[in-house]
């Protein structure tokens, strides 16, 4: 119905789609997440569940059974047992008495970088050693300075810190150099794992390296090779430094140069279209990690003035082997996790590197910070072969791999908004991957995947049992009607038209419906502050708004904000009619009732009636409402009914069936009938398989032409939420008889 603007590609793999390499085999292994462990859970018994808990910078010891993990707000490093990854148990936490910055674990202790700085001038910090036997403090070290990043050698005889001194973003606009000069630290460890320089840490000199304030280098990262060499990334000063741990001598050093990153998101704007390109951009590296004894990877977040926003492979000697260009960015636009408020940026910001074998290839993982995945790559001695895209929670910044036990590790960092911190744990060995549900083709015109997110209302082909039709909320400048097919898994957007024409700033689409004599009704809820009204609207196939439809003035003088939130057309009696969803209770709605809006377009007229909303029943409270409505035939609806919580204090996620078979709608001021609402499936189950964070709005619900019943999730646009979107095929409709 719509206008293609992409091409679609039947069969072939995201790997050919984007240019990121060949596909992987058919028998290849996948990750699969298992668990997601909330950090809250490690709080002491009696402690208040709703404090402030971080998952930063996670290890795990040899055997990979025990994970230690920083944890600064708390000022603590915390172990848990994951000897059964699937069933995560809490240690205990260790006080530091600073913040603590990173962790590394031995054989026998955990080393912990610990920042004691009263302020950017005056910078001290310390490593403590922690028994892992005891769980406690047995030595600390001055590190003569704050420390960033901590690492230990793969032979256990040196333990290395990058001292960063970090500036003060507030003088000068950030800008160094800014005294005191970072450096590196190096312990040298016993057959014990004990520091035998506790007193006299050997400090590597990285001034005068960099050609970006030689005088101030701020060390960000470090990693160490199995020849005991050490790759310290000087973030600020876009430059890399190469150490011989036994001798403290700077071996190699170099510029981390410049890359570019073609037709991706670069506007301010709330798109995540492809709009230009980012030419020539400092890379910055943060995290780094070897490969092998001869290369490394850096992700290059960026955070003085540059951010390439991908990943690049290095000799030790500076060469740069491979960069990934806009492979980071695209893969964003395409899985729906492009962090759009971000595009004028550092778009999808890399941050984080891990690397290990698994399953006899050797393994590359770059983290997206603010799009919440991790990009996963084969490392084939050149150009590296994509070969997954895996979700985290929110804010992902430590990555680990623990190839002896096949688990892959992500620490989750952000912990605000109702979103918690969490450990989100995957294993090797998947035949397919289970994410992603939906990706999106690419769109000829502007060489990038068509971008989208924040889905919030299905519909479906009345003939075609393989084409959805999906809406974008207000999250987005643009509002938009997407074009689905559904005959493969993962789903692909394979076309979108924008809607237009509309007398206000913008829309807040929540329901669409095919309508029968051509395009598509629309759903738009209103914001009465901000000068949005509640509308109903017909558009055709090109999006182009036919008709504007307001609701009674009675009524909209007792508006609230939780407004239109789907909508369906429906016969009955002969005439065709359309039924708008509101979500919850407006002023003139006895408590527990919400409306059902029923429309007339053959006169232009508008009665109500009252749906009865489930009381909310999570311990954490909140409010239920309505996500959206489909018509079932002879009267009968299928209504999407959702509390707004998620993770574990998700408690209300369903479906309910009501009809208007006998029932007259009431003109508004009327007294309104009360529906009778069936139960009918509980979504929860469906939501939970994918182990992550239980998403709190499921907002999209339609039956295919071929009776399949249909559920999509909205990810909020990347936005204080995971970025997840699930797309769920919860079996034949008759499921709600």
């Amino acid at each position: 119905m719509a206008n293609l603007r992409g091409r679609f590609l039947k069969g072939v793999s995201l790997a050919v789609l984007f240019g990121l390499g060949t596909v992987p085999a058919a028998q290849a292994d996948f990750f699969e997440r298992i668990n997601s462990y909330p950090v809250y859970k490690t709080l002491p018994e009696g402690a208040d569940k709703s404090t402030e808990t971080v998952a930063e910078i996670v290890y795990a010891s040899k055997d990979g059974r025990t994970l230690a993990f920083t944890d600064s707000p708390g000022e603590d490093i915390v172990f848990v047992n994951a000897a059964n990854p699937l069933n995560i148990q809490p240690m205990g936490r260790v006080a530091l008495g600073g913040e603590p910055t990173s962790v590394a674990l031995g054989e026998m202790a955990a080393y912990a970088g610990v920042n004691t700085s009263e302020d950017y001038i005056n910078a001290s910090g310390h490593m403590a050693v922690i028994s892992l036997a005891e769980m406690g403090i047995t030595a600390t070290c001055d590190a003569k300075g704050q420390p960033d990043s901590v690492a230990i050698s793969p032979d256990g005889k040196f333990l290395a810190i990058a001292i960063e001194n970090e500036r003060d973003e507030d003088l000068n606009d950030g800008v160094i150099p800014q005294m005191p000069a970072g450096h590196l630290a190096v312990f040298d460890l016993d057959e014990n794992g004990l520091p035998t320089n506790c007193d006299a840490v050997r400090i590597v000199d990285l001034t005068g390296l960099a050609d970006v304030a030689p005088t101030d280098p701020e060390p960000e990262f470090v990693s160490i090779n199995a020849e005991n060499q050490a790759v310290v990334t000087l973030q600020e000063n876009n430059h890399l430094a190469v150490v011989d741990l036994a001798t403290g001598e700077v071996v190699s050093h170099f510029s981390a140069g410049v890359a570019t990153a073609e037709n991706v998101p670069v506007i301010d704007a709330r798109m995540s279209d492809a709009s230009g390109t980012t030419e020539n951009v400092a890379r910055e590296p943060d995290a780094v990690a070897w490969i092998d004894s001869e290369r490394f990877v850096t992700a290059n977040e960026g955070d003085y003035e540059g951010g390439s926003r991908g990943f690049t492979i290095w000799s030790k000697n500076g060469d740069v082997l491979f960069d990934s260009g806009n492979q980071m960015e695209h893969l964003g636009m395409s899985h729906g996790h492009y962090p759009a408020k971000r595009a004028a940026k550092k778009g999808t910001e890399p941050e984080g590197v891990a690397v290990g074998e698994f399953g006899g290839e050797t393994l590359i993982f770059v983290n997206s910070e603010r799009g919440n995945f991790v990009a996963v790559y084969k490392d084939t001695g050149a150009e590296p072969e994509f070969l997954q895209f895996l979700p985290t929670h929110v804010g992902p910044e430590g990555l680990l791999a623990i190839p002896q036990r096949d688990l892959f590790v992500v620490a989750n960092e952000v912990d605000e908004d109702g979103v918690r911190s969490h450990l989100s744990v995957y294993q090797f060995g998947a035949d397919v991957p289970v994410y992603p549900s939906v990706v999106s083709e690419m769109d000829p015109e502007k060489s990038a995947p068509i971008g989208w997110g924040a889905l919030s209302a299905l519909a479906a082909h009345p003939e075609d049992a393989n084409t959805l039709y999906a809406v974008s909320d207000s999250f987005y400048d643009e509002a938009r009607i997407y074009t689905m097919d559904i005959s493969e898994i993962p789903a692909k957007i394979t076309s979108y038209v924008t809607v237009t024409g509309f007398n206000q700033s913008k829309l807040d689409l929540e329901g669409i419906s095919v309508a029968s004599d051509g395009g598509f009704w629309l759903a738009s809820e209103g914001h009465p502050e901000n000068d949005r009204r509640h509308l109903l609207l017909k558009v055709d196939d090109a999006g182009a708004v036919q008709e504007e439809i307001l609701l009674p003035q009675s009524l909209i003088d007792q508006a609230q904000r939780f407004s239109f939130e789907g909508v369906a057309e429906f016969e009955m009696n002969g005439q065709t009619m359309v039924a708008v969803a509101v979500q919850r209770e407006w002023k003139d709605d006895p408590k527990g009732l919400t409306k059902l809006a029923i429309y007339n377009p053959a006169d232009k007229s508008w009665g109500f009636v009252h749906y009865p909303l489930d009381a909310p029943k999570s311990a954490a409270g909140g409010w239920v409402g309505l996500s959206e409505i489909v018509s079932m035939g002879n009267g009968q609806f299928a209504v999407l009914e959702r509390d707004n919580k998620g993770g574990e204090d998700a408690a209300i996620k369903q479906i309910t069936v009501v009809s208007l078979e006998g029932v007259t709608p009431a003109a508004h001021g009327e007294t309104l009938p009360v529906l009778e609402k069936r139960f009918a499936v509980d979504v929860l189950p469906a939501m939970a398989q994918g182990k992550g964070w239980i998403l709190d709005k499921p907002e999209g619900l339609t039956i295919t032409a071929n009776g399949r019943l249909i559920l999509i999730t909205d990810n909020d646009g990347v936005d204080d939420a995971a970025g997840e979107t699930q797309l769920i095929d919860l079996g034949p409709a008759t499921r709600l008889n």
